[in-house]
């Protein structure tokens, strides 16, 4: 029992010098690149005009944040992907359900989910706008379009993927297939329907940025595309970097919520 403990004792510091390890190389990376970055701009090696510069960028973030111009275009882009997120994530789960649930409904959709999800969505703006007009619905409408196809498939192959022996000995006990969903496929695939949401909220985001590209007037997407027409570049990669953050901090939040959900 001791000799057990002790393992796992340093099983539990390996572990943790390992979690150490990765965040401390994570920081190294990002230091050592906006550092070069820094550099290379100071010493005229590079042409800021075009790359800009990190001391730039926080200068650039400043001025909008002095003028509240950044909370007014975050904001915008923030309600666009949670919007986009719940409607495609809600959608997602009840399709993926549906298909599980009837295996003909599968058979029949199957063929019309891999082409949809095929079809080349940014060609498809144009059309979005007739339809849903030049405003946040079409916006919202993108990240729906790029996102919610994937999104059903992933989940469905979860779905399909659960192992069969618990299916069977639910079987046994006379359980119907709604029953089997509650108490077996859904609790059995929590964590990679977490998982999934990675991807559902990275291809909202997709969506939602290409569609503020087209159509809006306000939102980090107008922002970039404001900037290029002006020839603002320091706008731009603010704007690119900030999207980069928010981002970062999407993911993390969803893998506390996968690890919350894993434990």
């Amino acid at each position: 029992m001791s000799t057990y403990s002790l393992e796992h004792v340093h099983y539990l510091k390996s572990k943790k010098r390992e979690k150490k390890f990765i965040n401390f190389m994570r920081i190294f990376i990002l230091i050592i690149f906006l550092g070069g970055w820094e550099l290379l701009a100071r010493f005229k090696m590079i042409n800021t005009f075009l790359t800009s510069c990190p001391s730039e960028i926080l200068h650039t973030t400043y001025s909008l944040m002095r003028d509240n111009t950044l909370f007014i275009h975050l904001g915008v882009t923030l309600y666009e992907i949670f919007i986009s997120f719940l409607l495609s994530f809600s959608i997602s789960i009840i399709i993926a359900t549906i298909m599980w649930i009837v295996p003909k409904f599968s058979k029949i959709i199957d063929p019309y989910l891999t082409v949809l999800n095929s079809l080349p969505k940014v060609a498809l703006g144009p059309l979005i706008i007739i339809w849903a007009g030049s405003s946040t619905k079409s916006i919202i409408f993108m990240g729906l379009l790029i996102s919610t196809f994937v999104t059903i498939i992933n989940i469905y192959t979860y779905f399909q993927n659960t192992d069969n022996k618990y299916i069977y000995l639910m079987k046994t006990f006379g359980a119907s297939k709604l029953d089997i969903f509650r108490k077996v496929i859904l609790p059995s695939n929590y964590s990679n329907i977490i998982s999934s949401l990675k991807v559902n909220i990275s291809m909202n985001y997709i969506g939602v940025i290409m569609g503020e590209l087209l159509v809006s007037k306000k939102g980090l997407g107008y922002l970039i595309m404001y900037g290029s027409s002006v020839f603002h570049i320091n706008l731009v990669i603010t704007s690119v970097f900030i999207l980069c953050l928010l981002a970062y901090v999407m993911y993390i939040l969803i893998e506390l919520l996968e690890r919350k959900i894993s434990y």
